[in-house]
């Protein structure tokens, strides 16, 4: 009824409704600028196998441990995270040299890490690669 007073009940329910929707509003923060990516690149160097697996000109996506590489040339190779620079998602697929992300469909270069459609803002963290004895080793070398 119009000019009553709000009771205390409504009051707290509609608190309560406030603060349910500005959660949703803080799951897709970018404030980090890597979303909700703990740490998109690895802290430890990861095997990633033979290095022959990726195509000369093209992209392998290694989701298992959130990578991705790229060779350009025979015997160059580039890595990226895999991890969506806006919401933390692993990239899902390679299609035409563009990464995609599941979750709000953020579109990457996989030969760059740019961005190429958003919401994500942030180019993808490039990551050390190198081949020892043929095997893709990727992350801080020892």
């Amino acid at each position: 009824m119009p000019g009553q007073p709000a009771t205390r009940r409504t009051v707290l329910k509609g608190a309560a409704l406030a603060g349910t929707a500005g959660l949703g509003a803080a799951a897709c923060s970018t404030e980090s600028k890597l979303g909700h990516a703990r740490t998109p690149t690895p802290t430890a160097p990861v095997d990633l196998g033979a290095a022959t697996e990726v195509p000369v000109g093209g992209a392998r996506l290694y989701r298992e441990q959130r990578l991705l590489v790229h060779r350009p040339a025979p015997g160059e190779y580039k890595a990226f995270s895999a991890q969506c620079t806006h919401a933390g998602c692993v990239l899902d697929r390679i299609e035409e040299n563009e990464g995609n992300c599941p979750c709000h469909r953020s579109r990457f270069d996989v030969t760059t890490g740019r961005v190429l459609k958003g919401p994500a803002t942030v180019p993808l963290p490039e990551v050390p690669v190198v081949v020892r004895d043929g095997r893709l080793i990727a992350g801080p070398q020892s």
